[in-house]
């Protein structure tokens, strides 16, 4: 289940509609938003990178660890993916 510090209830599922219809448009921290649109160029565009992607993060109070560990959590989640991806792997039912 989602939790979000503050967000109680029934908050959690309209933060989580938010969040999956479009997380540039959910009451997040302008830090939340940064690390989200640097997690999803990351994703998408990984050789278009540069370092203004890692400077908006730092403009948003990330320090070097946090930009450390955004960047690797998204790696390593890219990695996983490609990993049950060329595998063939599938995916289980989330009401299982």
């Amino acid at each position: 289940m989602l939790e979000v510090k503050g967000v109680v209830g029934a908050d959690h599922e309209k933060l989580l509609a938010s969040l999956v219809s479009d997380y540039r448009k959910a009451d997040l921290h302008a830090a939340d938003i940064a690390m989200l649109d640097y997690a999803v160029k990351l994703t998408h565009a990984p050789g278009d990178m540069i370092e203004a992607d890692v400077s908006s993060l730092r403009a948003q109070g990330f320090d070097d660890r946090a930009v450390h560990d955004i960047c690797t959590i998204t790696a390593y989640y890219a990695f996983v993916n490609r990993i049950a991806d060329g595998l063939g792997v599938e995916l289980e039912s989330r009401n299982a």
